[in-house]
């Protein structure tokens, strides 16, 4: 990687180190710590997550038109100023809005990071690039819990204030290495979003055009909704009322997780990138439910209680595989179906999707997972068969570079290779690679 690259990938790092010491422990500190209530931590986590669904869709235009840069370093400084203010909360009112704050600025980081490390990257390596940082994020989200399970005290709330204090410096430390970015010169200019499709809602209207973003986009909302949106709710309540398992068996599984994705990353990657992405994905779909089909195991199998634990944590594990062969397919072609001028607003809208999963998953699988056993497995397992449906569909629309770049004979960091069908007429597709 270049420098720029590095210096965006620490800054990622080390938010996530920082996310890393709250986020597992949020609903026990305004529940417990602050004495609150388990229905305003409730209310708390969710504010976090609809914090994300008010911003994100304006958040693409304005990096499109301003730059990812200033937009990081603001979003930087708002995530900042919501843990500081969440760690001295101890109202309702306080915390609610500093939680809204919080999920804010965090949400607005991730597309304007993705769109850094577009702008930094180019074809051959874009998918080293999201594959990096996926590794790099999740070994700080796991450094940063370990990290902060060890200075956490429920009896002394500033215990809890200095976990928040370390995430608002590590957010600004974020902002700080990313300033010293040089950012390579590219035409984000208001013209080549109202080219797309002409006036303040072109932009989107040109996106909804593109067939195949508007795939990517149902298929991310698939893949979030049948993963990540159980993992804390519908998962972890199965996992106790139906295979019997200890809570505290769930840090052992998410430790599995992050593990297998640690140390699988880099192998992983070297098996994928030179196969076609929509056929990678459509194998995560077939894993994804065969670990399902372990978790039903583990439920309704009724087998040894260490059989069940073990087919528990060998669920987790085979989802922290599915992920790590996610991490350099699906965040890159998202970039590599964008035009030039909307790369942000591309991002942006599959975070939407990301972010609109993760807010319906565990309301729907949370009290499936805790009492309707035997549907709440059977629908996942296809859900997951979905993923991989899905997938394959989405192949049939993607060029063969776009499906496959190791087959781009000069690298290239134009990422307008495939334009919404309504702006193929208006924008010029640029031939020549930039250097």
């Amino acid at each position: 990687m270049g420098a720029a690259l590095r210096r965006i990938q620490l800054g990622s790092a080390l938010s996530a180190f920082g996310l890393g010491f709250t986020v597992p422990y949020l609903y026990v500190y305004v529940a417990q710590v602050r004495d609150l209530g388990a229905g305003t931590a409730g209310v708390v986590l969710a504010v976090f997550a609809m914090a994300a669904l008010a911003v994100l869709p304006f958040t693409g235009r304005v990096i499109d038109r301003r730059g990812p840069l200033p937009v990081l370093l603001v979003a930087s400084v708002v995530a900042s100023l919501g843990a500081v203010a969440l760690g001295f909360s101890s109202q309702v009112t306080a915390s609610v809005l500093s939680a809204a704050v919080l999920g804010a600025g965090t949400a607005v980081m991730q597309p304007a990071l993705a769109t850094m490390l577009v702008r930094c990257s180019d074809t051959g390596t874009r998918t080293r690039a999201f594959a990096m940082q996926f590794f790099l994020q999740n070994l700080g989200l796991g450094i940063g819990g370990l990290v902060g399970g060890q200075i956490v005290d429920t009896e002394r709330p500033a215990s809890f204030t200095l976990l928040f204090l370390i995430e608002a410096v590590m957010f600004l430390v974020l902002g700080a290495i990313t300033a010293t970015v040089r950012m390579p010169r590219t035409p984000v200019v208001a013209a080549g979003v109202s080219g797309a499709g002409g006036g303040a809602g072109g932009g989107m209207r040109a996106l909804l055009s593109h067939r195949a973003m508007v795939q990517l986009c149902v298929l991310g909302f698939v893949v979030f909704f049948a993963c990540y949106g159980q993992f804390e709710s519908g998962l972890a309540a199965y996992g106790t009322e139906a295979a019997g398992i200890e809570p505290s068996t769930l840090g052992i599984a998410l430790a599995a997780n992050t593990a297998v994705i640690v140390v699988a990353q880099f192998v992983v990657l070297r098996l994928v990138e030179r196969r076609r992405r929509s056929r990678v994905i459509a194998a995560v779909g077939l894993i994804w439910a065969f670990a399902w089909i372990v978790a039903g195991y583990a439920g309704l199998g009724h087998g040894s209680q260490t059989m069940a634990t073990a087919a528990m944590i060998s669920t987790y594990a085979l989802f922290g595989l599915g992920e790590s062969m996610l991490s350099p397919t699906v965040a890159p072609l998202v970039a590599d179906l964008a035009p030039e001028s909307m790369v942000g607003q591309y991002n942006s809208a599959f975070a939407l999707c990301k972010q609109l999963a993760l807010a319906v998953g565990p309301a729907v699988g949370g009290p499936m997972g805790a009492s309707l056993h035997g549907p709440y497995i059977v629908t996942f397992v296809l859900f997951s068969l979905g993923i991989t449906a899905l997938a394959l569909r989405l192949g049939r629309r993607l060029t063969p570079v776009q499906d496959q770049p190791s087959l781009a004979a000069v690298p290239s960091r134009v990422v307008a290779v495939s334009l919404p069908e309504g702006a193929a007429a208006e924008a010029p597709v640029p031939v020549a690679a930039v250097h």
